[in-house]
């Protein structure tokens, strides 16, 4: 399988605060990645540094061949979605994806395409500010993929949102990735482990690699003996 990202010996330092440790990964095309972690490990940093928005103190990072740090031709073929919100608020849905659609020189065949796979007919003339949740990702989601991106960032997709979007959203992921798309995303409940190929758990600034299944295990375990320490009986 190719390397479409490779990270190499990086390394990140906030205000003396070493985030990142040593971080080596590959992400092959066509494989979807998971990067776990609790709450403030350094997932969104993490993924920041591969999609080019942060610098980072040491090491090196190619997506798509490109060494980040000294091109950005890559970025014409990487699609993101952040967990901040990252859309023009004051616009319209239809005004926030015509207006990328003109950006990153999507056509308007896959506009269409994804307006019916996400779902979003009754919503364009809706401020983006007014969306819930769900309804944001989905038009979040729509906008990363515009332009027909070979590879996607995303942070905390399907979070805390309905049960309706995350179906949708889901259904546009395994698409794009039956399509040779390769995706790396954050998430902190390991209920969504079994959406991709690869956990990368992210603790004391560092990778370690599992299954799904091993990650679940773990977590498992981990709880199990945390509850004992605490005095916790019920599991």
């Amino acid at each position: 399988m190719q390397p479409v990202i490779v990270a190499k010996d990086v390394v990140q330092v906030v205000k003396k605060k070493t985030v990142l440790e040593n971080i080596n990964l590959q992400v092959g095309q066509g494989e979807a990645l998971g990067i776990f972690g609790t709450r403030g490990s350094g997932k969104t940093t993490l993924l920041h540094i591969l999609a080019g928005l942060d610098r980072f103190s040491s090491g090196t990072v190619e997506i798509l061949g490109f060494d980040v740090r000294k091109s950005d031709q890559y970025k014409g073929r990487l699609g993101l979605v952040t967990q901040e919100k990252s859309l023009f608020q004051e616009l319209t849905v239809v005004e926030n994806l015509d207006f990328i659609a003109t950006l990153r020189r999507g056509e308007r065949a896959a506009l269409e395409q994804l307006v019916a796979q996400l779902e979003l007919q009754e919503i364009l003339s809706q401020p983006v500010a007014t969306l819930e949740d769900g309804l944001y990702q989905r038009v979040a989601l729509a906008c990363a993929l515009l332009h027909r991106p070979s590879v996607l960032l995303a942070d905390e997709l399907i979070k805390d949102i309905d049960l309706a979007s995350r179906r949708l959203i889901l259904q546009t992921i395994r698409q794009f990735m039956q399509e040779g798309g390769t995706l790396v995303c954050a998430f902190s409940n390991l209920d969504y482990a079994c959406q991709f190929d690869r956990v990368a758990w992210l603790s004391g600034g560092k990778l370690t690699f599992y299954s799904p299944g091993e990650a679940k295990a773990e977590w498992q375990r981990l709880f199990q003996e945390f509850s004992l320490q605490s005095g916790e009986k019920d599991v």
